[in-house]
């Protein structure tokens, strides 16, 4: 029961991770949905900035919070908000509604990685752990691979929306199997009770789906249409079926929560540092905004910058107060105390930030030198790096189980570290040779190699009762990586091919007879732009060979653990119970 869960929380992770890679495929039809042109692409950003945003802000709070009230009601919780989201984006009338259920989405997403390693820790020992946590981290870049696949198919065969009516149809159905296995075979009241929440869940879903988007028979029928007409003021949410769907909303709330999940609940917001979560989440979004929202043609952080810099220190000086004088903080000031805790940390850092310029740099590359006209066939040079990164995820996981997890991260990373230094000498005709696939997948293998030994490390040195926080802590550090990455990178490429074009000179000096069509300045403007991608790849093997290093200097056995890869007596068939219950061990 307990591993049939960490696979439903594991498809949750791959579900929510490729809802991710599949809203930047999408995002020209979902603009053109909501009424944007696309020119108007800076009024579009906030689809996907939203949906970040969310993800940050709730990476610590969803582990601390799985920490005190179980892993499983931390990952219902959020699978039913991620439902939410898809239910909102899926009706969008309108840009608003589009982006506010996008910020749901993203909320729901971040929450359901760090209960996830945190199962995975609960139910197996050090030693036995690294597979499992390969099989969640295969989960988890699989999305990357799944979610082009999946939206192109989705896009062929229907609309934009069908996306994220079918992410609610899986986020219910994951929801519920959830539900069934935490039922623990032997009480068939709480089965009842999650029957009855699903079920009016299901219809509070329509209720809301119809209110916001109604269909066209239903809004022209002069008799059945009365359902949509308001009984106060212009709001569709005071009318017969809006009042309904509030309702049915809270019916369904209600059911879920009465009796024992209401008092875990509970338990677990007392328990849950509130105000320090409100402050960490002030100052993360700081971070996002910043680095997110900048127009990196022209700078590599937001033109508000200074605000969002002064809001952001003055938020985590708030958040160090809090937590140095709190009597349960959010982050207690031992949970990474151990090397190989904040050197995990620290490496997970390093290698968001290169892995950040293969995802967003390979097919910029291949369009700009190979593929200029088809988007698709760029994507699939990227694809052969995502197919290794699972297959890496796995592998590393099965080679901790053998070797020092230490040893095979500093591997992987080195190798990663070479993939990306390969890249760095690219030409204009690079991707016609075989040996860019060998680059391609040694980078993508190298990088999936790292993700369990590092996680592993991580999780055996801080304690039991703050996994849930150590695993939101390392996603946190990652996803800040590549934000920072991103930019850095980016901008230090831009001013590289703008010395390039500048020295140039314009196509009248070049082509007097013809500067209209001037094959020496195209050559030479081309040659730039391959410059620019070179040194990104360059400063992202950098980062990698530096991630290398600490692996193998940094993450050694801590205190709080025997040891990453000592075998250890397996948890007995009790204590795995428990850890499957609201409020239960973790």
């Amino acid at each position: 029961m307990s591993r049939a869960r960490v696979a439903l929380a594991a498809a949750a992770v791959l579900l929510s991770a490729a809802d991710t890679y599949v809203v930047v495929l999408a995002l020209p039809d979902m603009m053109a949905g909501v009424g944007l042109g696309l020119d108007e692409l800076h009024r579009g950003a906030p689809l996907v900035s939203a949906f970040l945003l969310g993800y940050v802000v709730v990476l610590a709070v969803a582990g601390r919070a799985s920490d005190a009230a179980g892993r499983v009601p931390v990952l219902v919780a959020c699978l039913l908000l991620f439902a939410a989201g898809s239910l909102l984006t899926a009706s969008a009338p309108d840009l608003g509604w589009a982006v506010a259920g996008r910020a749901v989405q993203g909320l729901g997403a971040g929450g359901l990685v760090p209960p996830t390693l945190a199962l995975v820790a609960d139910i197996w020992p050090p030693g036995r752990r690294t597979v499992p946590l390969g099989l969640v981290g295969a989960a988890q870049e699989a999305g990357a691979v799944a979610g082009p696949l999946l939206g192109a198919a989705v896009l062929a065969a229907a609309g934009w929306r069908a996306i994220f009516w079918v992410n609610l149809t899986a986020a219910l159905v994951l929801t519920a199997a959830l539900t069934v296995t935490g039922r623990g075979g032997r009480r068939a009241r709480p089965g009842r009770r999650a029957t009855v929440a699903l079920g009016t869940a299901v219809l509070a879903a329509v209720a809301v789906s119809v209110t916001l988007l109604p269909p066209r028979f239903l809004a022209e029928d002069v008799t059945a249409g009365t359902i949509l007409v308001p009984l106060a003021g212009a709001s569709r949410w005071t009318s017969p079926l809006g009042l309904a769907a509030v309702l049915l909303a809270a019916l369904a709330v209600a059911a879920a929560l009465v009796g024992r999940p209401a008092r875990v609940v509970g338990g677990a917001l007392r328990r849950v540092d509130l105000p320090g979560a409100a402050l960490l989440g002030v100052a993360l979004a700081a971070v996002v905004l910043t680095f997110a929202g900048a127009e990196i043609t022209r700078s590599p952080v937001d033109d508000r910058w200074p605000w969002l810099a002064a809001a952001g220190l003055v938020a985590a000086g708030a958040f160090a107060a809090r937590q140095a004088s709190a009597r349960d903080p959010l982050v207690p000031t031992t949970a990474v105390r151990a090397r190989g805790a904040w050197g995990a940390l620290t490496v997970n850092l390093l290698l968001g930030a290169a892995l950040v310029a293969a995802l967003v740099n390979v097919p910029i590359f291949a369009r700009v030198t190979r593929y200029p006209d088809s988007q698709l066939a760029a994507a699939l040079v990227l694809l052969q790096f995502l197919t290794a990164l699972p297959v890496g995820a796995v592998a590393g996981g099965w080679l901790s189980r053998r070797l020092p997890p230490r040893a095979v991260a500093a591997a992987g990373l080195a190798l990663g570290a070479g993939g990306l230094a390969a890249m760095a000498t690219w030409d204009a005709g690079a991707l016609g040779d075989p040996a860019s696939t060998v680059a391609l997948v040694a980078g993508g293998l190298g990088f999936g190699l790292a993700v369990a030994p590092v996680t592993s490390v991580l999780l055996a040195v801080t304690p039991a009762a703050v996994h849930g926080l150590a695993s939101a802590l390392a996603i946190l550090a990652r996803t800040v990586g590549m934000l920072v990455g991103l930019s850095v990178l980016t901008a230090v490429g831009l001013r590289v091919f703008a010395r390039r074009q500048a020295a140039i000179g314009s196509p009248f000096e070049l082509c007097p007879d013809s500067p209209a069509d001037c094959p020496a300045y195209a050559d030479a403007v081309l040659a730039a732009a391959v410059t620019e991608q070179q040194v990104i790849f360059a400063g992202a093997a950098a980062c990698a060979a530096a991630a290398a290093l600490l692996a193998a200097v940094l993450l050694l056995r801590g205190p709080a653990s025997a040891g990453p890869w000592e075998p250890q007596p397996a948890q007995p068939r009790s204590a795995r119970a428990a850890t499957d219950q609201p409020g239960g061990p973790s």
